[in-house]
């Protein structure tokens, strides 16, 4: 197989950059999309993998129990120029001698595989432009409707539709825009027609602030987490690409001017980590002035509470609100000491508060472990 151990485990913007890619070589591929679950399954709606002409693999969609099949499939799809959708039962109890053996998932996962071609160049585009866009695509129904797809762009709130189309995508408005606001693909059914609403969103940030070597792990496990990760130094000279080289940005500045130097909205993370105790307070200062939904500071807390009493001199206090997005010391308990442990325990953390979720053994979540989603509407 084709496929080196970082292929495999791709983030699923990353295998859409890929893709571009190969589209504007002008090769051709095959995307391969997880569209429905039933059950239990490694991977959920909106996994991808990209099959190139030549058999090269990025990324997965499930635990590797499918991709040599799919692989398989690819070049018919390739040969056919059709877009085909296969249905697995993974279940132990399943009549089917192959997939009927308990291979990995305990459920029943259709996926889509298109050839990859301009016609995805809107979805592509977006990607490249970290813009925000839903893909709405015809899984099953009557006719020649399966592949028929559909652009939801948030900011012009409306489809992009071709004109002879002979399908009305517009009642799937009211479906669309929430899925896509919460970054969840799903299938919904609507006429007997069986619609695929995949959901593109750009990557939230992760602005590691601080040049250390301690950094790096958080960069590398922050990126395959499918974060885009910013890192911010001062004094310049250690705050370069070449230094960093996982990180999509590096930039320089001071610490009072850091909101100046990037954007902090909602959808961006911040790990501060300069071990420089005026910095840090800056900074912290700074990011409290933002929307940030986390702020995860290294050190003890006894440090920041020197920290607290400092600002309290200067007059200024925080509010409830503003310490709760603080995370200090920052990281999960994991009880790990080492730099990858470290940045283990931090990234979890990070993608626990972004999932909004109360970090604990999954054996003692009640239900299913990924949050389902059911999206209702009314066609009348």
């Amino acid at each position: 197989m084709n496929k080196t151990d970082n292929d495999w485990s791709t983030p699923e913007n990353e295998v859409l950059q890929r893709a571009r890619e190969l589209v504007e070589r002008g090769d051709r591929g095959v995307l391969a999309t997880v569209v429905d679950v039933e059950g239990s399954a490694y991977r959920r709606p909106g996994a991808k993998m990209l099959v190139s002409e030549d058999g090269t693999e990025v990324g997965h969609i499930t635990a590797g129990c499918l991709e040599d099949e799919v692989q398989r499939l690819a070049a018919d799809v390739l040969a056919s120029g059709e877009p085909r959708l296969e249905t697995y039962d993974l279940m132990p109890e399943a009549d089917d001698d192959v997939w009927g053996l308990g291979v990995g998932c305990n459920g029943v996962i259709d996926i889509l595989l298109e050839p990859l071609d301009e016609g995805y160049r809107p979805v592509l585009d977006a990607v490249g432009d970290g813009r925000d866009l839903g893909v709405v695509t015809v899984t099953d129904g009557p006719g020649d409707l399966v592949g028929t797809r559909a652009y939801y762009d948030p900011e012009a709130d409306g489809f992009d539709v071709d004109d002879d189309a002979e399908f009305s995508f517009d009642p799937l408005q009211e479906v669309v825009a929430p899925l896509l606001a919460d970054g969840t693909s799903e299938t919904v059914v609507v006429d007997d027609v069986s619609i695929f609403v995949d959901s593109h969103r750009s990557p939230d940030d992760l602005v590691v602030v601080g040049t250390g070597n301690d950094v790096r792990p958080i960069i590398e496990l922050g990126t395959m987490a499918d974060f885009r990760v910013t890192v911010v130094g001062f004094r310049g000279a250690t705050a370069t690409s070449d230094r960093f080289p996982n990180a999509a940005d590096v930039r320089s500045t001071s610490p009072a001017r850091i909101r100046d130097t990037l954007n902090f909205d909602a959808d961006t993370y911040v790990v501060v980590a300069t071990h420089n105790f005026v910095d840090d307070r800056i900074v912290v200062d700074e990011l409290l002035r933002t929307k940030v939904p986390y702020i995860g500071l290294m050190g003890p807390h006894e440090r920041f509470e020197e920290m607290l009493d400092d600002f309290k001199t200067e007059g200024k206090t925080f509010s409830s609100d503003e310490l709760t997005r603080l995370f200090t010391p920052v990281g999960l308990d994991l009880g790990g000491g080492s730099p990858y442990q470290i940045a283990l325990s931090i990234v979890s953390e990070i993608v626990a508060v972004r999932n909004d979720r109360d970090p604990k053994h999954l054996r003692e979540r009640e239900g299913t472990i990924h949050d389902r989603v059911t999206p209702s509407m009314d066609t009348d």
